[in-house]
């Protein structure tokens, strides 16, 4: 787990904002300071030095405690790489 930066708010889309120094690939799972799993990188927008990231949350994420801690600090997991499938040749 990396350190990916800090809760801003919550949008109107129900997506949390945050503000990081890096940015992440999108698919990662996000989790709160307890190591809680809250949700996964959505969108990466704004200044490639200090982006903003959309995580869309996860059903069992409480949204209220997350909207009451704001400016809580965030880390991010690299999201699983798919395998390309192996192609099979014709004999």
């Amino acid at each position: 787990m990396k350190f990916l930066g800090n809760s801003l708010h919550i949008a109107s889309s129900g997506k949390l904002i945050a503000r990081s120094t890096k940015t992440p690939s999108p698919g990662g799972i996000v989790f709160d300071s307890n190591k809680n799993r809250i949700g996964k990188v959505n969108y990466v927008f704004g200044p490639t030095k200090k982006p903003y990231i959309s995580i869309r949350l996860f059903k069992s994420a409480n949204r209220r405690k997350i909207e009451k801690n704001c400016g809580e600090k965030l880390f991010v997991s690299k999201p699983k790489s798919k395998k390309p499938r192996k192609r099979r040749m014709k004999s």
